[in-house]
């Protein structure tokens, strides 16, 4: 069925974040055996960026970055399972609702428990994790399918075989994974849970969408795939694309064929509900990829972790660029020139600022410091330098990148400077040779780490 346009003013809005995807997986970056043809078209209709970074190099500081433009640390989000969004926060949901937009998030929140009286995931329900309660609902969202945090990407509710990596020795095979999806208070779904998680998650987003294009009402929508992060398997289906390579490798890459195949149904929707041209799109990932046996030097090994970096150094949880460079698109075919490629870093804090200007509001009138900033004159390429550093913390590491220079350290080690243009897989250690450059970004990262340090105790409030 086909509804008319929407009144042609605003853009209704779509997120969509993977987890765990690493910049070399897909196949427009080059990847030797991943075939990701949607997303292939997406990023020839619209802008890639050739340096788009995930906030944190977990997932749940990330996901903060996109739901406030701030840095998670901002609100005591300092890894996975570390705080929650927290009620004093505005969120991108709360900020959009005001211009009258139908708000829907689906997948995984990673934000805080979805819980308080049921053993769900890895907080809800316990007593002492009570105070981590902080769903979807209460944060803006008019509709929400979400999990606490991770499923397996095949059967989600369903405890897949260890090989499929990260199960916990407590769960039985073939009994429940112990994470459920909700749509409310209390309200569980147990229907339309079988097979590939990223279409269990895009048959609640199709319905969403076509219900307030019915309506004419602007919408955003939140799409935070669980996929490729572990457990990966996928089904008979999307393997036999990768037969002639090994059983991880074909889990893994078949997961993000099945990941890609919804991405090219939403894409596919909108131009059938004739709302396709003032739609935007933002595609990333919220970290680099997770490691295998090597690197990990644990015991438990996670072959299903296939993800590549191309040459990047680190993977997740590091703040070398392998950690934190994540395959980044936009969509708006009204405003953005189809092509485009983007070589102002540019990272997850900027979508809030982003959207508040589009939209028409004034982030000052908010008050407290935001991390992003708008980036629409990087995306039609009316400006070419990046006005403001990308600052980044993680536990002892921080970084700050400024347009071609990086500064990384470690607390209690000597720091390090790289030029990102000339060395992007930060083998040559510039610090000696440049100590002005090291010191000046030093300072700016000491000053922005204090009003991080003050929105933590609450000043911002």
């Amino acid at each position: 069925m086909i509804f008319s346009c929407q009144k042609e003013d605003h853009p209704n809005i779509i997120l969509i974040m993977t987890d765990d995807q690493g910049w070399g997986d897909v196949s427009y970056n080059n990847h030797p055996y991943l075939s990701t043809p949607n997303l292939d078209e997406m990023a020839k209709g619209g802008v890639v960026f050739n340096r788009f970074y995930s906030a944190s190099p977990v997932c749940s500081p990330t996901r903060a970055s996109v739901m406030t433009g701030r840095h998670p640390e901002r609100m005591g989000i300092c890894s996975a399972n570390c705080g929650h969004i927290i009620d004093k926060e505005i969120t991108i949901a709360e900020m959009v609702k005001k211009k009258g937009y139908r708000t829907g998030f689906f997948g995984k929140w990673h934000l805080g428990t979805l819980s308080v009286d049921f053993l769900d995931a890895n907080r809800g329900g316990k007593k002492e994790n009570q105070i981590h309660y902080a769903p979807p609902w209460n944060h803006g969202f008019d509709v929400s399918f979400a999990t606490e945090s991770k499923v397996p990407t095949w059967d989600p509710m369903i405890t897949p075989n260890k090989s499929a990596g990260d199960v916990k020795s407590s769960l039985v095979e073939g009994e429940f994974f112990g994470t459920s999806y909700w749509i409310g208070p209390g309200k569980r779904v147990s229907q339309n849970l079988n097979g590939d998680d990223s279409k269990i998650i895009m048959d609640r987003v199709i319905p969403f969408i076509e219900e307030s294009a019915s309506q004419k009402q602007k919408f955003l929508s939140v799409i935070w795939f669980h996929a490729p992060h572990l457990p990966v398997l996928t089904g008979k289906k999307y393997k036999s694309l990768y037969s002639e390579l090994s059983e991880d490798q074909q889990h893994y890459y078949g997961v993000i064929s099945a990941l890609d195949k919804q991405v090219g149904r939403l894409r596919k929707k909108l131009k059938n509900l004739g709302i396709s041209e003032n739609t935007l799109i933002f595609y990333n990932s919220d970290n680099g990829p997770e490691t295998s046996l090597e690197v990990r030097n644990e015991n438990i090994p996670f072959d299903r972790a296939q993800g590549l970096t191309n040459g990047l150094r680190g993977r997740k949880r590091s703040l070398y660029e392998g950690g934190i460079r994540v395959p980044g698109i936009v969509e708006w075919p009204s405003q953005i020139q189809a092509g485009t490629k983007v070589d102002v870093p540019c990272f997850t804090s900027d979508y809030f600022p982003t959207i508040a200007t589009i939209l028409g509001f004034d982030l000052k009138e908010y008050q407290r410091p935001f991390d992003g900033e708008d980036i629409m004159k990087y995306l039609t390429n009316k400006k070419l330098k990046r006005t403001k550093p990308l600052f980044f913390k993680y536990k002892k590491q921080f970084a700050v990148i400024d347009n071609d220079f990086k500064l990384y350290g470690v607390s209690g080690e000597p720091l390090q400077l790289y030029n990102l243009k000339k060395d992007f897989g930060e083998k040559k250690d510039i610090s000696k040779i440049n100590p002005n450059k090291l010191n000046a970004l030093n300072i700016l990262y000491n000053d922005w780490n204090l009003s991080v340090e003050k929105s933590n105790i609450g000043a911002d409030y």
